[in-house]
């Protein structure tokens, strides 16, 4: 983002960058949390087979506890993405009115997440007579507020992410933080693998509970299985278990991308977009040079990629260490260890263009050669001493 000031984002609310970095650190303090729960020794999910008549249950028998600290950064992040509108809000209100808002005033400013023009409506009123005269009906900013209302979205306004927002932070504020559970977020048979985990039918978005029978064969049969357990968030009130860090991901984005600049500017999204994060532990004389250091990669989409580059760092130890002439599987994996998640995701792209099933990956004898010659290399000029070769 070299060279981006963010011209159209006012000196008065350049505090709303700071506040939206804040949560997409909060959302990198969970995905640091996950990652190390989602890949600790033993996995997340363990599972016994049990006789049943003439068929072999899968059956869950233990499911690793979700550290508590999730729950409450997750409701912290959530807090304050919606302070960020808020607090936009409440300055653009003084803004147009000139002047600082009294008691009264003030407590009748806040952003509605109405599901029914009706309740927008019913929001306005209450701010005809007493409200500020900048959120009366007829008003700019209440047109830019208007136009942000979970009631547009026709086919659900709960999916809305103001909706959900809403949701969210109501609960948190009145009830308990976030509520997790481990759900299996898709899964298939080794024998059949998808081409692509989208590909995968969704599953339900049901917790995984000990006891919970997850398939069933014929008695005798063997079919390996492929598990993607996945940490959900329960929307308040509902049956509903998203994906965590994709639900925090999807309101975040809307926030920064959306949210924030049509209340400020009342025009379609203006470019470029807020950094989802800058350095804010410490003080900058120049604020707008400082955002324009910024990341445009959020914390959720860094999570993702580090998920991915774990799994293919164990299939390409896996695969090199087995081709004759390698290096041990240590140095293999100590070679893979100090790539950078970008460097790993590069070289399994490289085998993905000749490639499409990463089950045809030793075919591509070319490709494979390079990264075994790779590893042969790194153990050469330094790696842990060899314990024997492949």
């Amino acid at each position: 983002m070299k060279n981006v000031m963010h011209l159209w984002l006012p000196d008065r609310h350049l505090g709303v960058a700071a506040t939206l970095s804040h949560a997409d650190e909060l959302i990198g303090q969970v995905a640091n949390l996950l990652f190390d729960y989602q890949t600790q020794p033993g996995g997340v999910v363990g599972l016994v087979e049990v006789p049943a008549g003439p068929f072999s249950q899968t059956v869950v028998e233990r499911v690793a506890p979700i550290p508590r600290k999730i729950p409450l950064l997750v409701a912290d992040a959530l807090v304050a993405l919606r302070a960020a509108l808020e607090h936009v809000l409440f300055t653009e209100v003084e803004f147009l009115d000139g002047s600082p808002l009294d008691e009264t005033a003030a407590k009748l400013v806040d952003m509605p997440a109405s599901d029914t023009y009706e309740k927008f409506q019913e929001w306005q009123k209450k701010r005809a007579k007493k409200g500020p005269p900048s959120l009366r009906a007829g008003s700019e900013l209440v047109r830019r507020i208007e136009g942000l209302q979970p009631f547009h979205r026709r086919s659900d306004p709960r999916m809305h992410p103001l909706a959900r927002l809403a949701l969210h932070t109501n609960h948190t504020k009145h009830r308990t933080p976030a509520i997790t559970a481990v759900r299996i977020a898709a899964m298939y048979q080794d024998d059949q693998p998808p081409r692509s985990i989208r590909d995968l039918a969704p599953r339900p978005e049901n917790p995984l509970c000990v006891g919970d029978v997850i398939a069933q064969i014929s008695m005798g049969a063997q079919v390996p299985m492929t598990l993607f357990p996945t940490v959900g968030i329960n929307r308040p009130g509902t049956a509903r278990w998203p994906v965590l860090i994709q639900e925090l991901d999807e309101i975040s984005h809307w926030v920064r991308t959306r949210a924030v600049p049509r209340l400020v500017t009342g025009m379609e999204p203006p470019e470029p977009a807020l950094p989802t994060r800058y350095e804010i532990a410490v003080g900058h004389e120049n604020e707008r040079r400082a955002m324009a250091g910024g990341s445009a990669t959020s914390a959720a989409e860094r999570h993702n990629q580090r998920l991915r580059a774990a799994s293919v760092r164990a299939d390409l130890a896996e695969t090199i260490s087995r081709m004759n002439g390698s290096p041990s599987a240590r140095q293999v994996t100590a070679w893979l260890a100090q790539l950078t998640d970008e460097e790993v995701l590069d070289r399994m792209a490289r085998l993905k263009a000749t490639t499409h099933d990463f089950a045809l990956m030793q075919r591509n004898y070319e490709v494979m050669k390079g990264l075994r010659d790779e590893a042969q290399t790194f153990a050469r000029d330094g790696g842990p001493a060899a314990a024997g070769t492949g």
